[in-house]
């Protein structure tokens, strides 16, 4: 995880939540190892601990659904059928599978949702992950194809058009679920929590400290759980961060960051360490991070400030962070953080 919520104080918000008086400091919380990763949800209203476990049972019952590493999952399924029937699915399945297709089509050719025959070949975050020869990317490069999903909205159906195509959703699927974690507990009635699904994190109404922003701090991607580089005042956001260090292999010298480049079937290079998305919905913040990844740090930058209502932190391997304009008056750099606020020079 790349990032650390703190419930301190901070700048007053000019959208107050009215249901504050049942707010408490003390939440209702639980954490749980799912879908690979650390899963925390903290409820801040009083005698919402049945919410708490809808949250949690939401969890599940997605993972179990799209997890490509998971047999007999709704996306293995599809997978295994590749080149020979479509797929009929559940309605959460077929919701995600369009839009990753539609961050397929917008993302000027950084995310693909048909990545998975290069990211089975790395295997990064597995015991038995290493470097594929050329030949072997070679081979499964062509199969990287999102044009070659095919829908059918009457039947709710998802079709690979070709053998040995893989689905893997790994890149949005966080973020779907942070999403729709957070709609079972407003209908439950909850209007103050904090959703953490392994870094993707939506702050969900004001923090019962000041009744206002949640203090959101941005981890250091070179350190350890819960050493923040900075803050920034945050209510209903979400922040989803991407970075080389959350998973990755190294082959001598070189460190291989599980985020690949679908072009290349190579995981990105470029001088990027960590890239923060600010935005409304944590399934566009999930692949926004990884898209914007991929473009580096002046194309990336152009890309979120042509985003409404999007905003990035950039962390640069020589220890620089660059902010897009909509958090120039908010994010508030630590003085012993060890990095520098700089700017991109326009030419």
């Amino acid at each position: 995880m790349l990032l650390t919520v703190v419930t301190g104080c901070s700048t007053k918000s000019k959208t107050q939540n009215k249901s504050t008086t049942n707010l408490t400091t003390k939440p209702t919380e639980d954490t749980q190892f799912l879908m690979g990763t650390v899963c925390t949800i903290k409820i801040y209203n009083k005698n919402k601990s049945a919410a708490l476990d809808d949250g949690f049972a939401r969890i599940k019952k997605l993972a179990d659904e799209i997890t490509v590493n998971q047999k007999g999952s709704e996306v293995d399924k599809i997978n295994a059928e590749a080149g020979k029937k479509p797929v009929k699915v559940s309605a959460d399945v077929y919701d995600l599978c369009k839009k990753a297709y539609y961050y397929s089509q917008n993302s000027h050719e950084s995310f693909d949702m048909a990545i998975g025959p290069i990211t089975s070949l790395w295997r990064i975050g597995f015991p038995d992950a290493h470097k594929p020869t050329q030949k072997q990317i070679d081979t499964r490069l062509p199969l990287v194809n999102y044009r070659n999903v095919k829908f059918n909205d009457a039947e709710r159906t998802v079709y690979l058009t070709r053998k040995n195509m893989k689905l893997d959703l790994g890149g949005i699927a966080k973020g779907y679920i942070t999403d729709q974690v957070k709609k079972v507990l407003v209908k439950d009635g909850v209007t103050s929590a904090i959703i953490d699904l392994g870094g993707n994190v939506y702050v969900l109404g004001p923090s019962p400290t000041n009744h206002s922003n949640w203090t959101v701090g941005i981890q250091d991607p070179k350190k350890s759980r819960g050493t923040a580089i900075g803050s920034i005042p945050e209510m209903n956001k979400t922040i989803v961060t991407s970075g080389i260090y959350e998973r990755y292999l190294k082959v001598g010298k070189t460190i291989y960051s599980h985020l690949m480049d679908p072009k290349t079937g190579y995981p990105f290079q470029n001088n990027l360490m960590g890239v923060s998305i600010v935005t409304k919905n944590s399934v566009d913040g999930d692949a926004l991070s990884t898209a914007t990844f991929d473009k580096g740090l002046e194309k990336g930058y152009q890309y979120i400030e042509h985003k409404k209502g999007t905003d990035a932190i950039f962390i640069t391997k020589d220890k620089k962070v660059y902010i897009t304009s909509g958090l120039k008056n908010k994010f508030k750099l630590f003085k012993d953080s060890g990095y520098k606020l700089a700017e991109i020079k326009t030419r």
